[in-house]
């Protein structure tokens, strides 16, 4: 390898431990988010001209890889057995989440189906990314081989929008939910509160991870996540082509899953972080492939379209909401987590001023990380 693309792939692993480290010191940053930081900083790196010619090769290299590897390493830290005795307001949030992304996605698919090319992949990474944000939202386009624009300027806009979400949840989104729902009726015991604090630090905090005790685990787990995407590429070659890519995502869910219940791996610290990590250069790279100036060919029905997607699935989950009984927070709480994903459950539930929330959220958000891949695949090539 070409001294300009060994500096190039190590500037993309790099800079996310930069935007980490950075974001744990400025709370500005933080507010911004690692994703949406490196999604800036690479579409500068890629427009600027600075890059080598044919550094294509291995920035493709460099996305075919980090998500099918993240995806285990996420799912990892899922907790099944939990999930299925959570409270009946929790498994109804997230159902009822579920329904209302699949509804509005399917409705907005045969609304704007004459406006927008390759329609039935933005209804597949809608799915993906509003019942488990990025990682699944990046699964798909790996599964369902999306163009590098298509793909940036889905997320852009679904960024954008999650901005103005997360504003309105952040300021006054309690206040009007409250109008239509009930109020979380608190819990007050020391055993909860000591869950949420250790569950919070588990799912956010990247300190220690280089730590001998917690860092050569890592490294057996990222060990056991590229096995796992060597078998199931070598399953998917018994298959026709068409289909190998979006059976190696089920079947790297699959396994993420099930390794989930062995206890040696799931006790290894830092495995949702290694895997966000990964995520982040995606994010970065990804970015850095798309030109800006081809951006504006694609329609703004697609704006409409993802537009639809957020706040229409957030009507239908209230009014279903309603008709179940579920409170305010305990809604605010999983759909903050379906669309943006559980690092941001602990932000949103100190805009609550609910810390018993916290644990209802990140359940919700990884439970959705393991069923939005299924649903994204599946509802894709159905409006095929």
């Amino acid at each position: 390898m070409d001294t300009p693309f060994l500096a190039l792939i190590i500037l993309f692993v790099i800079t996310p431990v930069l935007v980490i480290y950075l974001e744990g010191k400025f709370s500005i940053l933080k507010k911004i988010g690692a994703v949406l930081i490196c999604y800036g900083v690479g579409l500068i790196i890629g427009n600027m001209g600075v890059l080598p010619d044919g550094a294509g090769k291995y920035q493709n290299m460099l996305t075919e890889i980090t998500i099918p590897l993240s995806l285990p390493l996420i799912l990892f830290s899922v907790d099944v057995r939990s999930w299925f005795k959570m409270a009946r307001s929790a498994f109804l949030a997230l159902a009822t989440g579920l329904i209302s992304v699949l509804i509005i996605v399917i409705i907005g698919f045969f609304i704007f189906r004459n406006d927008i090319e390759n329609i039935w992949q933005v209804a597949g990474m809608l799915v993906g990314v509003y019942t488990g944000g990025t990682p699944n939202m990046a699964a798909m386009k790996t599964a369902l081989n999306v163009s590098q624009e298509l793909y940036i300027m889905t997320h852009t806009y679904d960024l954008t929008l999650g901005a103005i979400y997360l504003v309105f949840i952040l300021s006054i989104g309690q206040k009007v939910f409250l109008w239509f729902l009930p109020p979380f009726k608190p819990v007050k015991t020391e055993d909860t509160a000591v869950a949420e604090m250790n569950t919070e630090e588990e799912f956010e905090s990247y300190d220690g991870m280089l730590k001998k005790k917690t860092f050569f685990p890592l490294i057996g787990a990222f060990g056991i996540s590229v096995a796992i995407l060597g078998v199931s590429y070598g399953i998917s070659l018994l298959l026709p082509k068409y289909y190998q890519t979006a059976v190696v995502i089920l079947l790297i869910t699959s396994f993420g899953i099930a390794f989930s219940f062995v206890p040696k791996i799931k006790a290894i610290k830092k495995t949702f972080q290694l895997g966000m990590y990964l995520i982040l250069i995606f994010c970065l790279t990804v970015a850095s492939m798309a030109d800006i100036s081809k951006l504006s060919n694609i329609s703004f029905s697609l704006f409409y379209y993802v537009a639809l997607a957020v706040y229409g699935s957030h009507i239908i989950h209230i009014a279903l909401a309603r008709i179940f009984k579920i409170d305010a927070d305990t809604v605010i709480i999983s759909t903050s987590a379906l669309i943006c994903s559980p690092p941001f459950v602990p932000v949103v539930a100190g805009a609550l001023k609910n810390r018993q929330v916290i644990l209802t959220g990140l359940v919700v958000g990884i439970a959705g990380y393991a069923v939005g891949n299924y649903l994204g695949v599946i509802v894709a090539y159905l409006l095929k």
